[in-house]
């Protein structure tokens, strides 16, 4: 068995991705992208149920999987506030001396997301959870 081109093309895929995430947020650099990324995948990741995080993790390309679960500890209480301006504090809140995120990172992500996942498989996935999970990923 090969190797899959997406385990083989992973840091260039993923260096695509922030690349999109930084110019759909108007970012200078792959860096604010990257702190931006993470805190959206954290937040997110903080208000689902075990199963429906490792569905989600399933249909995302490797290197954003893997920050997805980067320090995830599934005992954690799960937050159930899904209010927008909460959600974007959130995300700001991540490294926050370091942190260029707008308050639409949570849109800009998705839209860059959406350019590097399997469509057919990210909407299935999104299908099976709960109404306030879908709506994080609308553009």
């Amino acid at each position: 068995m090969t190797v899959p081109k997406d385990y083989r093309r992973a840091s260039e895929q993923f260096d695509d991705l922030l690349k999109d995430a930084a110019v759909e947020a108007g970012l200078e650099t792959r860096n604010q992208a990257y702190t931006m990324l993470q805190g959206v995948l954290q937040v997110f990741r903080r208000r689902l149920e075990v199963q429906d995080a490792i569905n989600f993790a399933q249909v995302l390309p490797p290197l954003a999987r893997a920050l997805f679960i980067e320090n995830w500890e599934p005992g954690q209480a799960l937050s159930s506030n899904w209010d927008p301006s909460a959600l974007s504090r959130e995300v700001q809140q991540l490294r926050v001396h370091h942190n260029f995120s707008p308050n639409t990172a949570i849109q800009n992500v998705a839209a860059a997301l959406r350019k590097h996942v399997d469509q057919t498989e990210f909407t299935k996935c999104l299908a099976r959870l709960p109404p306030e999970a879908r709506a994080f990923w609308e553009e």
